[in-house]
C-alpha cells in the first residue's frame, strides 16, 4: 500500500510517504491507549479548548490547508477552502455542543414507578480506527475528530494513500493546537498492518467511509472481534424531478448535484429520474448546463471542470460508461472534450439504461449521469428504491407537502426536497442497504462510540421487586 502524492492534473508524482514501521504501529496504539485514560478524565472544557483551537488554525490558514486538498485529488480550490471551512465548523460545533449532547440522563419515569434514582451516563469507549477515504479529505476526519475526542476518546487514522499530506497536515494540526500526543494519530499502515490494528484488543471501536468491498471486510474483520463499526459507503442517489417542478432552477442544482466535488461524492446526484412530460425539456437543459464546464488546472478560478482523483479512477469510470453502452445505453458526450493530459472525464449523461444493463445498478463516481425517465411519481418512487444503495436522494417539486410525502417513501437515510443534498454540524449523515449503517455528524455521531451506562441508586431496605 503506497503512500504518494500524484498531482491528477499533470499525473506527476510529488511526494512519497514510507509505510509505519511494525514498531511505529505499536508505538502509536500503545500512546493512544495511554493518552486515553488521561483525555477521558479531562473537563469537557479543557478538550473543548484545544477542539476549538484547531478549528481557528484552520481558518487562519485555510487557503495553505486547501492546497494540500487541491494538489493530491484535484478538488477545485474554490471548493477546497470551503471544505476546511466546513471542516472547522464542524469542530467547533463539537466543542461547544457535546458537553449538553452526553449529560447523564434521568430516567424519569423509573424513577417515579419504581421509587429508585436512575440515569444513562455516556463514558468514552476507548481508542477508535478511522479509515478514512480521499474525497474529503478534511472534512471525513473532521467529522470523527470533533465527536470522538470531544466524548473522551483517542482516535488512530488511516488515511487514504493517495492523499498522504493531508493527513499528516490534520495529524500537525492538533499537534499544534496543544492536544496531547497519541489523542489524534496518523499512520501509513500496510494492509497486514491494518489488519492487525482491527483485531487488536486495544482497538474499541471502528468506523469506515469509503467503498461497499472495503467497508464489509473490515466491518467483518471487527464482527469477529466483537467491536462495534459504523459504516458510510456508497450510494446511487436519486435526483427526482416531478411535473410541476421549475426546471430552470432544477438543472441549475441538477448540475451542482452531479458535479460538486468533480462528481465524487457519495452523496452526489447520480440518477436522475425525470416525469415524462418535462424530460426532454429537463434532459435538453441539462445536457446544455453540462455541456458548459471547462476542464483544466483545478488551481485556476475558471476552470469548472476538475480531473478526476487519479487516472486509475478516470480509466475505471471510462470503462464503466463504454460497458453500459455495450449493454444497450446511449452515452450523450457534453461540451468539448477536457484536456489530454491528466486525470481528467468527458461529462457525459447515459440514457436507454435498462435493468439488465449492470450501469443501472452501479454507482458511478466522477462527471457521469444516468437519465431515466419514468411515467408519474409513483414510478419514480418505485426506480428510486430499486437500488441496492440507500444513503440519499432528492425530490424537485412546486410543493413542499408533495415533495416531504414522496421523500418519505424513498428508502435512504437522507432525502432532501428542492435541494439535492446537504451536509452540515447539525444534520445527522448515514445510510441503510449496501451504503452502511451508522449516522455521523449532529447529536447521533457523538452517540455511536460511547457506553450509554445505566447507574440506578436504590434504598438498601427496598423490597425487593
Amino acid at each position: 500500500m503506497a503512500y504518494a502524492t500524484i498531482n491528477p492534473f499533470t499525473n506527476e508524482q510529488v511526494a512519497e510517504f514510507p509505510n509505519s514501521t511494525d514498531a511505529e504501529v505499536e508505538q502509536a496504539l500503545t500512546q493512544a491507549v495511554e493518552t486515553q485514560v488521561r483525555w477521558a478524565e479531562e473537563s469537557f472544557e479543557k478538550r473543548a479548548a484545544i477542539v476549538r483551537k484547531a478549528a481557528q488554525i484552520l481558518r487562519e490558514k485555510k487557503k495553505e490547508h486547501a492546497h494540500f486538498l487541491t494538489l493530491e485529488m484535484g478538488k477545485l480550490f474554490k471548493e477546497s477552502v470551503a471544505e476546511v471551512e466546513l471542516s472547522a465548523d464542524i469542530l467547533e460545533y463539537y466543542a461547544d455542543h457535546a458537553e449538553r449532547f452526553l449529560a447523564p440522563k434521568p430516567l424519569e419515569e423509573a424513577n417515579k414507578v419504581h421509587s429508585l434514582k436512575a440515569m444513562v451516563v455516556n463514558e468514552p469507549l476507548g481508542v477508535i480506527l478511522a479509515v478514512e477515504p480521499w474525497n474529503f479529505p478534511y472534512y471525513q476526519l473532521a467529522r470523527v475528530a470533533g465527536p470522538q475526542l470531544m466524548a473522551g476518546n483517542t482516535v488512530i487514522c488511516k488515511h487514504a494513500s493517495i492523499v498522504p499530506q493531508c493527513a499528516k497536515a490534520f495529524h500537525d494540526l492538533f499537534v499544534e493546537a496543544g492536544a496531547p500526543k497519541g489523542a489524534w494519530t496518523n499512520l501509513f499502515p500496510t494492509r497486514d498492518q491494518l489488519n492487525k490494528l482491527v483485531d487488536d484488543e486495544r482497538i474499541a471501536a471502528v468506523c469506515l467511509t469509503g467503498g461497499e468491498k472495503s467497508g464489509a471486510a473490515v466491518a467483518a474483520r471487527a464482527g469477529q472481534n466483537l467491536k462495534k463499526t459504523t459504516l458510510e459507503l456508497g450510494g446511487s442517489d436519486a435526483f427526482i424531478v416531478l411535473e410541476d417542478a421549475d426546471i430552470d432552477k432544477t438543472v441549475r442544482w441538477a448540475l451542482w448535484g452531479r458535479m460538486n466535488n468533480g462528481g465524487q461524492c457519495c452523496v452526489a446526484s447520480k440518477r436522475f429520474i425525470v416525469v415524462d412530460s418535462v424530460a426532454d425539456e429537463f434532459l435538453k437543459k441539462f445536457q446544455q448546463a453540462m455541456s458548459g464546464l471547462k476542464g483544466g488546472d483545478p488551481f485556476k478560478e475558471s476552470t469548472t471542470l476538475p480531473p478526476m482523483s487519479s487516472q486509475s479512477a478516470a480509466d475505471g469510470l471510462k470503462e464503466q460508461v463504454e460497458n453500459a453502452v455495450k449493454n444497450g445505453a446511449k452515452a450523450i458526450p457534453c461540451g468539448e472534450a477536457p484536456p489530454s493530459q491528466g486525470a481528467f472525464v468527458q461529462p457525459t449523461i447515459l440514457t436507454d439504461i435498462t435493468r439488465e444493463n449492470p450501469a443501472y445498478f452501479e454507482e458511478f463516481f466522477g462527471p457521469v449521469a444516468l437519465f431515466f425517465r419514468v411515467k408519474d411519481e409513483n414510478e419514480a418512487i418505485k426506480l428510486a428504491n430499486d437500488s441496492e444503495f440507500g444513503l440519499g436522494g432528492s425530490v424537485f417539486t412546486g410543493s413542499e407537502e408533495r415533495g416531504a410525502r414522496l421523500a418519505a417513501k424513498v428508502k435512504t437515510g437522507m432525502m432532501f426536497v428542492n435541494h439535492p443534498t446537504w451536509t452540515c454540524a447539525e444534520l445527522p449523515f448515514g445510510g441503510i442497504k449496501k451504503s452502511g449503517f451508522g449516522r455521523e455528524l449532529s447529536a447521533l455521531g457523538i452517540d455511536e462510540f460511547v457506553n450509554k451506562k445505566l447507574i440506578t441508586v436504590v434504598d438498601i431496605d427496598a423490597p425487593v421487586i
